[in-house]
């Protein structure tokens, strides 16, 4: 007998499985693209948890960015730059305590019911009337943004599940640049390079201080000597860019890493870190964007590109501006979306692209 299993875009016999889904290099030309594969997966382990094989995705987790109506701030794990094996003990700590267990036990009561979370406090409550269930299941978000309302169907625990218990509860997982950091110090430690020390002086980095918390969106889209603008038409992309989003304002507030440009096919592949995704991609995902391989010389702005990325709102019912990535990114206020790279990455890319 056969078994097929899945993995995001490839489906393996199991006697390729082991071999392939553990060896990036089966699926990936280039050395570069290997790496940066290996570092996304980093963020992704499989668990049995109520008696069903989960896949767990670090969530996104950003320091207040739920707690507009509060007077007291929410702060994340490590302040959501943490490396994700550091990341990972947390998450572990987590899913063995008689909390967790008991909301196990409340997703598998066979009765559809509301689960309220309360970011501030890391409880969470359960609501079973009517109304309020009838409302989120018409579309209408619940609650306040520290205080989500989440309909659950009772039949068991789900991917989304465990996703809303770690960043609701446990307050874990890791923001867009500190997710890009991750991939492109990882990059950098394969080439020989340390990223941190590298940057250290243009970061600003105390002694002793991890380097991701000072390299936010507004380290990328700075000016500074180690920062290269890049122009995005695709021709001049490459793996280990940095995609750079605008919000209504014009401010740089997101950004994405490049995996790999497949220039037969057309296709780009980047990774990022957001909860602006269907309720199954929340966190650490991939995304694509669909190019004709015979026109690369047009840039990430043009509209005949088509970025496969919908924009969803964490919690159902909740706005969001922009439809999908692409939209976002030609965003035209202060010039749109930027592509740049790192400096000290230069060299150990070229290498690893030989």
């Amino acid at each position: 007998m056969v078994i097929l299993l899945f993995i995001p875009n490839v489906i393996f016999a199991q006697e390729d499985y082991l071999v392939s889904f553990s060896d990036p290099a089966r699926l990936w030309n280039s050395e570069i693209e290997r790496v940066i594969e290996e570092a996304f997966r980093l963020n992704f382990r499989t668990k049995i948890i109520g008696g069903r094989v989960i896949n767990i995705r670090l969530p996104f987790a950003m320091n207040n960015d739920r707690d507009l109506m509060l007077e007291n701030k929410i702060k994340i794990v490590q302040d959501g730059k943490g490396d994700p094996l550091s990341l990972w003990v947390v998450i572990e700590e987590l899913l063995i305590t008689d909390d967790f267990a008991e909301y196990v036990n409340t997703l598998s009561s066979g009765r559809e019911k509301v689960i309220i979370f309360d970011l501030s406090q890391n409880t969470w409550s359960v609501q079973t009337d009517p109304f309020i269930i009838a409302r989120i299941k018409s579309g209408a978000f619940r609650g306040l943004p520290h205080r989500p309302h989440v309909l659950v169907s009772g039949r068991g625990v789900q991917e989304s599940d465990i996703y809303n218990y770690l960043y609701c509860i446990g307050n874990v997982g890791v923001d867009c640049s500190g997710f890009v950091w991750h991939i492109l110090a990882y990059v950098a430690r394969q080439g020989g390079v340390d990223l941190g020390a590298a940057l250290s002086q243009v970061l600003g980095v105390p002694r002793g201080a991890n380097p991701a918390l000072y390299a936010g969106t507004s380290f990328f889209n700075s000016r500074n000597s180690q920062v290269i603008a890049v122009n995005d038409e695709i021709r001049n992309l490459r793996p280990a860019d940095v995609l750079l989003f605008r919000d209504f304002e014009g401010n740089i507030v997101h950004a994405a890493v490049i995996q790999s440009i497949d220039w037969t096919r057309g296709v780009i592949r980047y990774l990022q870190c957001n909860n602006i995704a269907t309720q199954e991609e929340r966190g650490v995902h991939e995304a694509y964007i669909y190019f004709d391989p015979a026109n690369t010389a047009v840039s990430l702005k043009d509209p005949s590109l088509h970025w496969t990325k919908k924009r969803f709102g964490a919690f159902t019912g909740e706005y969001i501006p922009f439809a999908d990535d692409g939209e976002r990114y030609r965003y035209r206020l202060n010039g749109g979306g930027r592509v740049v790279r790192l400096r000290p990455l230069v060299p150990v890319v070229e290498r690893m692209m030989r």
